[in-house]
């Protein structure tokens, strides 16, 4: 499927008669990972370097996504996690709808949010990007408009109707597209209970320099103020969690915010080996067997805990990895590098 997205997104780049690509998913969701499995079995299978090369190809298509001349315009009626994410979330229009939920929850699983995701979690407001992935908090549509995930909500019984007249535009120019697209968009309203109605203290919780820092601060408001839902949740994903995924992440987000999305998925790339290869230690292959493939969810971290996960032991993660058999990742070089978020 990556193969085929790359050649025929690359067709369509220099195809005169393409005014814009439209994305979407086929069926009830947009793209929910997929590739976590096949990636466990074909390395336990034969070697690391199998899921790596994979991995390689699906970071290519996010870049060539990412800055395709033409615009792209996601459709998102449905599921959008990991790997969906990675494709879409980088694109020029993403249309969410009341059926739509994001989440990154690669955490869980000793993986970290990647796919670009330190690039496009790092520009949402304050530290909500952090807070995303630490917890793997879903989103609904109305969340990921308000948040700048998506651009335009749109309901679904709307889509076949944006669809159509999408399909009869006859210039690439966004101001004309997004003129269209607002034809069909609404409002979108918060529930009560949405994240997004308390910035102000995700800010002040995960804006914190190390993530036993924000589990502190939590359980401090927790004893002073009483325990709110989202913070329980919170702090319940984030104890039961690989440690090492998450000073990974809250390390990766925050170089990412001000690096570009090249920077960003080059990134992805050096951890995702070191992951594979088990430089540091077994964790994904454990989280995957925990959750994924007996379901016990039961995972043996390693280490257990947080405060043994050395500052030198995450350095390892974003260092050139040291292996003959693994290869560089170089992207092509495009023109139109993205300001999209």
């Amino acid at each position: 499927m990556v193969c085929q997205i790359t050649q025929n997104l690359t067709l369509y780049e220099t195809d005169p008669s393409v005014k814009l690509v439209i994305l979407k998913g086929n069926g009830t969701v947009f793209c929910a990972g997929g590739d976590v499995i096949s990636a466990v079995t074909s390395s336990l299978s034969g070697h690391w370097t199998y899921p790596a090369s994979f991995y390689k190809k699906q970071l290519t298509l996010d870049h060539l996504m990412a800055t395709c001349k033409k615009p792209v315009v996601s459709i998102i009626n449905g599921v959008v996690m990991g790997g969906g994410a990675g494709l879409s979330m980088n694109t020029t229009f993403r249309i969410v709808t009341e059926k739509s939920f994001f989440a990154m929850p690669e955490i869980s699983i000793g993986l970290f949010p990647d796919v670009g995701a330190s690039y496009f979690l790092s520009r949402l407001p304050n530290h909500f990007g952090e807070y995303l992935g630490l917890t793997g908090r879903r989103l609904n549509g109305a969340e990921m408009v308000k948040c700048g995930l998506a651009t335009h909500f749109v309901p679904s019984k709307k889509l076949n109707f944006l669809e159509n007249a999408l399909q009869n535009v006859t210039t690439s120019d966004i101001s004309t597209v997004t003129a269209l697209i607002d034809k069909f968009t609404e409002t979108a309203y918060l529930m009560e209970d949405s994240p997004l109605k308390r910035l102000d203290k995700i800010n002040k919780f995960f804006s914190k320099g190390t993530v036993e820092e924000i589990i502190l601060s939590l359980g401090k408001e927790i004893e002073i103020n009483g325990a709110e839902k989202w913070i329980t949740d919170a702090m319940t994903y984030m104890r039961t969690s690989c440690p090492t995924s998450l000073k990974i992440w809250l390390r990766s987000v925050r170089e990412g915010r001000s690096q570009t999305i090249e920077q960003c998925l080059l990134r992805d790339y050096n951890i995702m080996c070191h992951i594979l290869r088990r430089t540091v230690s077994n964790d994904f292959y454990e989280g995957s067997r925990a959750k994924l493939f007996d379901k016990d969810n039961k995972p043996v971290w390693d280490p257990p805990k947080l405060e043994q996960v050395s500052e030198e032991m995450v350095n390892q993660y974003f260092e050139k990895v040291e292996d003959e058999n693994w290869e560089c990742l170089q992207f092509p070089d495009r023109s139109n590098i993205p300001s999209k978020l």
